[in-house]
């Protein structure tokens, strides 16, 4: 029988520590993080998540700012509103809400946010960095994955690594995250042989946003299973991408859904935004200038 891995409780340590750490900074540098968030048009779910991120930011003391725009929004308009954030000083983190109406293009809009300010980690200039090995911002809910193993004490060097789901926000930073932790890494998608390579992981990784998806009996006995999938069935409860109740029979730990990566993504938000203010003081006062001088 595996073990729970909480994810609401590490990210309140998480959120704890980024709370400390921007109190210092203020006391320190007169500095307190700014957070701006764009929302365009109506999603209900998008309206969830920013309301969620406002709250948060707001809560460990950051400057937090929602720009709701109507769905009818030209490209140019809102192209205009995030070089405006660029621009304010205040704002040291911008993050836009997808996805976007269809009449946007969202890659443009993701690659006009300064990659310093892009604390969603998802502007080219990120993206490459975290492909070199460069430092930057990380896209946070690999990011808080990465968090929740060092939680467990599952440290990925030598281990084999497999990850359910290729995209651009989870699947391949993912793969990258562990890659640079010295795992062997394998990605997965819709015309991989999945019970065969799920069966050969010890260390699963599952965000393929389909309904459970990999089964429990799939799972290597011992494997830690990082559930990354949220989905709502007929009845209106929320399950993951994995067969949680005979995964949890083989694994040595798994995420809940919900509860388990999901609080993460929001905490490691915000620590992105801390260390975007960090790093745009230090720039302007010096390398003395940050967190804790």
């Amino acid at each position: 029988m595996g073990q729970l891995i909480d994810g609401k409780a590490v990210a309140a340590r998480v959120r704890a520590q980024v709370k400390t750490d921007a109190d210092r900074l203020r006391a320190a540098r007169g500095l307190t993080p700014g957070l701006a968030v764009v929302r365009v048009g109506e999603d209900p779910a998008s309206k969830v998540y920013v309301t969620a991120k406002k709250k948060a930011a707001e809560e460990v003391g950051f400057h937090s700012w929602e720009h709701h725009l109507d769905a009818r929004v030209s490209q140019e308009a809102l192209l205009s509103l995030v070089h405006r954030l660029n621009e304010d000083p205040a704002v040291h983190g911008i993050l836009v809400q997808l996805p976007l109406p269809g009449h946007l293009d969202a890659d443009a809009v993701v690659a006009a946010v300064l990659p310093e300010k892009d604390v969603d980690g998802f502007h080219p200039v990120n993206a490459g960095n975290l492909l070199l090995g460069r430092p930057g911002p990380r896209a946070c809910t690999p990011l808080g994955v990465m968090r929740l193993l060092e939680e467990v004490g599952c440290d990925p060097a030598g281990k084999r690594a497999v990850v359910v789901g290729r995209s651009n926000i989870v699947g391949k930073p993912m793969a990258l995250m562990l890659l640079q932790k010295h795992a062997t890494v394998t990605v997965c998608h819709s015309r991989s042989d999945l019970p065969s390579e799920v069966s050969r992981a010890d260390i699963l990784v599952v965000a393929a946003g389909v309904r459970e998806l990999v089964k429990g009996a799939w799972i290597r006995p011992g494997a830690v299973v990082i559930d990354v999938g949220v989905n709502r069935k007929e009845d209106g409860k929320l399950v993951g991408d994995v067969e949680f109740a005979s995964a949890l029979e083989r694994a040595s730990f798994i995420t809940p859904v919900p509860g388990g990566v999901g609080p993460m993504t929001i905490a490691m938000l915000l620590g992105n935004t801390l260390e975007a203010a960090s790093r745009q003081t230090r720039h302007v006062l010096g390398p003395e200038a940050g967190v804790g001088s």
